[in-house]
């Protein structure tokens, strides 16, 4: 297996190569296509200056002569081309010998050229648009280049080849250091979940990046740790809640039976009563636990119907009626007039939602404290707020409430509580599609805001 850098440099740098030959290819062949144009129109515009250099000569003799144009031979042989003159009927006037022409090459040109196939154009001479001549113009190439010519183009070669290098080198350099800037932060990252799915959950990562997405990643896998790491103390702390849940009951009702038994305490009524209290909370932790399990596992089947949730939240403070009035805790209650607060909901399990949240309320409210419930409507949705002036909640504490067995605040562990309530009341309202937040200031009080969607009937 490869590395991602080493991958991702492989890659990168094949790709560059690959693009490169292909551009030097093009180049090349551009240049060579180019060239060989450029000497053909040179090639041209000689052949047309040789017949207008004949189509002089003539003018000014009036006729052919075997010395008629015999300077331009001169040119022809540097030019390495092979002229001979031909009068109007094709009679050869005078002609330059191939031969000496190839042998001349033999120093002034490439040897592919020099070994070339001979080969020879005719172009008429005319003189006042009429025939008078012809001159052949022959070569052992269909484009003569010259000693200059062939420097010339090897020079343009050797630079692309030059160019080739220095780019590929250029571009293995740069796909290393691009490659370095992608997969440290992606190693980085592989590494950090390596060591969280070994359950070291304090692994992080400090690489940064300039890459939004791959610093989005990182942020995003130190954020992971974080959670698995509050999960792992959640999960610790649930261990040892729960035991202390259920070891005080039984240690109670040990306790005091072994005393009954060994005479210490008399076997009364006020005595049973007691330990039949602890049986029953003991029971109610475990109703609990099994009614939370039976949300996690979609086991719970709601009978949902349209309901007027103003009705559960009437019912509900009546029946803390009572525990209000022992501790002299004044329910204000205020619903928005004129209104009907139709929802779609299992009437019994909102009713246990508001028992939960409003016992709470009454729970850590102290004597001659107050609770605030508004029930209003607002943008299509139901909202229930339930505020109380109690001992409140400490901030790092408000994200865990609910979560089972949690009591962060140790104070809050002195009122009796098996730390599950809240945690049925979020399954619950979850499966109502509703949403619950909660505000708290220590010392001041706690408001949960509770908001359901409204049914127009």
């Amino acid at each position: 297996m490869q590395s991602i850098r080493r991958r991702l440099s492989i890659i990168t740098i094949a790709c560059s190569i690959v693009a490169i030959i292909l551009c030097a290819l093009f180049v090349n062949l551009a240049v060579n296509n180019t060239f060989n144009k450029y000497m053909s129109d040179i090639q041209e515009q000689r052949n047309n200056r040789i017949v207008q250099y004949f189509e002089q000569i003539y003018k000014k003799d009036k006729r052919w002569q075997s010395t008629s144009g015999e300077e331009i031979m001169h040119e022809a042989y540097m030019g390495n081309y092979c002229l001979t003159l031909l009068d109007a009927n094709k009679k050869v006037i005078w002609g330059m010998n191939p031969s000496t022409i190839k042998q001349n090459m033999n120093g002034t040109m490439m040897k592919s050229q020099s070994t070339g196939v001979y080969m020879s154009s005719t172009f008429p001479i005319k003189d006042n648009g009429k025939i008078v001549g012809y001159v052949t113009i022959g070569q052992y190439s269909p484009i003569i280049l010259s000693k200059q010519d062939v420097d010339f183009k090897l020079a343009i070669n050797k630079n692309i080849v030059i160019s080739v290098i220095v780019t590929a080198l250029s571009a293995i350099i740069i796909s290393i250091m691009l490659s370095k800037q992608f997969s440290a932060p992606i190693k980085a990252v592989a590494d950090t979940s390596v060591e969280l799915s070994k359950g070291n959950y304090s692994a992080s990562s400090d690489v940064k990046s300039d890459i939004v997405e791959l610093n989005n990643l990182i942020e995003s896998i130190n954020t992971l740790g974080a959670k698995l790491k509050k999960q792992d103390e959640l999960r610790r702390r649930l261990v040892s809640d729960i035991s202390h849940e259920i070891r005080t009951p039984l240690n109670v009702l040990q306790n005091n039976l072994e005393a009954m038994l060994d005479g210490v305490f008399p076997v009364d009524e006020n005595r049973l009563n007691y330990l039949n209290s602890e049986v029953i909370r003991f029971g109610k932790l475990l109703d609990n636990l099994s009614e939370l399990n039976g949300f996690e596992d979609e086991k719970v089947q709601l009978k949902m119907k349209v309901i007027l949730i103003d009705e559960i939240v009437k019912a509900v403070c009546d029946e803390f009626y009572i525990e209000l009035k022992n501790k002299n805790i004044k329910l204000n209650l205020d619903i928005e007039k004129g209104k009907k607060f139709n929802i779609m909901g299992d009437y019994n399990k909102l009713k246990e939602v508001f028992i939960n949240i409003i016992s709470n309320a009454v729970k850590f409210t102290n004597n001659n404290g107050q609770i605030w419930i508004k029930l209003y409507k607002s943008e299509g949705k139901v909202l229930v707020k339930i505020r109380d002036n109690g001992i409140g909640i400490k901030e790092e504490d408000l994200p865990n409430i609910f979560e089972r067995l949690y009591r962060g605040d140790k104070s809050r562990h002195k009122i009796q509580g098996n730390g599950i309530g809240l945690t049925i009341v979020k399954r619950i309202l979850s499966l109502h599609s509703a949403d619950i937040g909660v505000s708290s200031v220590e010392g001041k009080g706690t408001e949960f805001t509770i908001s359901f969607r409204e049914v127009i009937i």
